[in-house]
This record gives structure tokens, sequence and C-alpha cells, in this order.
């Protein structure tokens, strides 16, 4: 396939095009230019994401199968609200209008965010456990809003010009050798990771995912969990609820260490699931991605 990536340069969209160029034509659309540091098999365009006709022009002059939409300020509390909210949901207007209307189909990334626990004033319980993608999406803060609101940019791209898209929702990513989860504050504090119920992900998990979107088959708009295969802290989840929110909902099926977002919609559709926990992948040594 011919792929576009947009925000491909940074901390986790570079591992995405580095997997994606082994057996893909790689265009990375993002603010800076590598010059002769990049990828030798990734072509490179610098330009402004929030500029519509900047990205249609790219768009149109790469023509890709597919985007692939990473470009994104990633978490709250770095820039002011206004800035994040504009910036995340522009960009995603002006890349998915122009995939639609090349015909490309397009692989964005939404967060666990747009759920609203995170931010949240006070975290609430989860309606269910495990979460799924048919829970209702609350957000309080500016990054979660930004992403349901571009979740709802793809199903209006996708019911406009028939395109496939997948909204992938990430849970916290965290690297080979680099896993913040597993650092003693926050296995030491139960407050520290009750905001999404001690949930991560290995990049690489993530980058399966986003492959598989790309090949799988399906219609329309659709949103996938994306978490590791059990909770950061490796204790029962049911018991961790409990001790930091005092009950469980009612509607709740987990049992042992499991993560508390299901991703049974990811395997059913795309035949993904993840396969990398922090029991071996938070020690792993692995190459870093030239991008």
């Amino acid at each position: 396939m011919n792929v576009a990536v947009t925000g491909g340069r940074g901390s986790s969209g570079r591992w995405i095009v580095d997997r994606l160029a082994d057996e893909h034509a790689v265009t990375c659309l993002d603010r800076t230019h590598p010059g002769q540091a990049g990828h030798p098999d990734v072509e490179y365009r610098a330009l402004d994401l929030t500029d519509s006709g900047a990205v249609f022009d790219a768009l149109t002059a790469t023509e890709p199968d597919a985007v692939v939409h990473w470009a994104a300020i990633p978490v709250a509390g770095r820039h002011p609200g206004v800035d994040l909210y504009r910036n995340n949901t522009i960009a995603a207007h002006a890349v998915l209008t122009a995939a639609g209307r090349i015909g490309a189909r397009v692989v964005q990334a939404s967060s666990d965010g747009a759920y609203g626990f995170f931010f949240a004033e006070e975290t609430p319980l989860p309606d269910e456990l495990p979460v799924t993608e048919d829970h209702a999406l609350r957000p309080e803060d500016p990054y979660g809003l930004s992403k349901v609101v571009t979740e709802e940019i793809g199903k209006t791209v996708a019911r406009r010009d028939g395109v496939p898209v997948a909204s992938v929702r990430p849970s916290w990513i965290q690297f080979p050798g680099d896993y913040p989860c597993r650092d003693d504050e926050y296995v030491g504090d139960l407050a520290a990771g009750a905001g999404n119920f001690w949930s991560y992900v290995d990049i690489r998990d993530v980058v399966d995912a986003v492959e598989a979107a790309l090949l799988a088959d399906f219609a329309g708009h659709e949103a996938f969990n994306c978490v590791g295969p059990d909770n950061a802290l490796g204790r029962p989840l049911r018991n961790l609820v409990r001790e930091h929110y005092g009950g469980l909902p009612e509607d709740c099926a987990v049992e042992g260490d499991a993560a508390a977002y299901s991703t049974a919609k990811a395997e059913d559709v795309l035949g993904w699931e993840p396969a990398r926990s922090w029991r071996e992948a938070a020690d792993e040594s692995v190459p870093e991605p030239t991008v």
C-alpha cells in the first residue's frame, strides 16, 4: 500500500512509520523535515496539519491508499486547553476530509481519554468492567473532548465518502525498556493509575493494531480499544477497584489481573489482541526506530 502517516516523527508515530516502511510505501507528514537523518525508505513532507489547503495539496500529490492520522497534542495540561482542542480537531478535520475526498481509508489516533475517566474532577466508576467501545463518552477536559470530536469527524467522512475509518483508542503508551507504569512512585500509589484503572499498552502492540486496522475488512467508522493484556500493577482488578473506589459496577465480568478495557472487538474485527505484558516488556532492549 501507499500510506501517508501524520505525526510520524513523534514519540509513538515514529514506531508506526518504521514498521509500515518495511512493507509499504510511506510518506511522513509532520511539522519538521529530518533532512538526511530520516528513514532511508520514507518520503517526508513538512507542513502545518491545521492548514487544510496544505494538507489537501500534500495528499492529492502523494495519492495514498490509506492515511494514518497520528498527529496531535497527546495529553492535557501542557498547552492551554483551547489551543489543544483547536489543534487536534482542526488537524483531524483537514486530514480526514482530504483522505475521504481521495478515497483513502483512515486509521486515526483516538484515546481512552474519550471515555472521560482520567481527567474528570472526580473519577467515576465505569458503567461496566471491562469497558467496551459502547461505553458512554463523557469527557470533562479539552483533550478527551477533542478525541470525541475527531471520532465524530471520522463518522462523517465514512458516511459521506464511503471510506472505512478506524479510531484506535490506546491507553497509556509505554516503550520497551521505558515503562513508567512500573516506577516505584506509580506502583506504590494506588491513586496514581486510578484515572484509567491502571491500564497501559506497549507501543509495539499499538503498531500491530494500526497495521491490522489498515488491512481489515470493515465498513463505516469503528472504534477499537487498544490496551495491554493485564493491568499495570499485576493485582486482581476487582480488588484494586474496590480498594480505591469502594465498590464495583453492577456489570462486572473481569477476573484476575485483567485490564479494565475490553479488546474483544479488536480481536473479532481486526484479528488483533495485545501480546506484550509489562512483565517482559518493561526491561526489554529494542532498537529505536530510524525516523
